[in-house]
């Protein structure tokens, strides 16, 4: 029997709307999010066994979203925040590539680092945080179904991480707000996708 883990952007915030690189800053839930999360809720209907959580309150209120009227309670887990971009937090991408063109073409291109303009200092140093922390969730919960929700960029991370893909393969990959990735774990902790970029749940009223 294989574990199962769903890893799970949260919803939209105003920053997200504005394309802005959000990164640890504490952004809230836009009025859209908060909709996207609880179409999301509505979509789960509570089918999981363990919910764990970024302790940023956007993701944390799209966890309390999806758990609500259920006897699971959101796990805050520090290692699942989001990437830390340093400098490039509260700018858009073309603002980053305006001012800082030489990092952020070296971020983009370099698959053996990723730099990045402080923070977590790199993108390597992310996709091992990441990975390490969604490894030791589904090691706890063995033949179980869990959902992690967190960030577009440390799920990318994650995956990157797991999978063992070049640093640029992170720049490759889409995820939009409340989408679900799943993914399937044998006993020896081999993963593989099932779906990415999941939102069909928005699409229903």
């Amino acid at each position: 029997m294989n574990t199962e883990l769903l890893l799970i952007r949260h919803g939209e915030t105003e920053w997200n709307k504005l394309g802005k690189f959000q990164g640890c800053s504490d952004i809230a839930l836009s009025e859209n999010g908060i909709m996207q999360a609880e179409k999301l809720s509505k979509h789960l209907n509570g089918n999981f066994d363990y919910i764990y959580v970024s302790p940023l309150k956007r993701a944390r209120k799209t966890a309390e979203i999806i758990a609500k009227n259920t006897d699971k309670t959101p796990v805050v887990v520090d290692n699942l925040r989001e990437i830390n971009f340093g400098e490039w937090e509260g700018l858009t991408l073309s603002e980053i590539k305006s001012n800082f063109k030489e990092e952020y073409i070296k971020w983009e291109t370099d698959d053996k680092e990723g730099p990045i303009c402080g923070g977590d200092l790199s993108l390597k140093r992310a996709c091992i945080r990441a990975k390490d922390a969604m490894l030791s969730i589904v090691k706890k919960h063995p033949h179980k179904k869990t959902i992690i929700v967190a960030h577009g960029g440390i799920i990318k991370a994650g995956l990157t991480g797991l999978f063992d893909w070049k640093l640029t393969m992170y720049h490759k990959i889409l995820l939009s707000n409340t989408s679900i990735c799943r993914l399937i774990f044998d006993d020896d902790l081999n993963p593989i996708i099932l779906t990415i970029n999941d939102t069909s749940h928005l699409n229903n009223q």
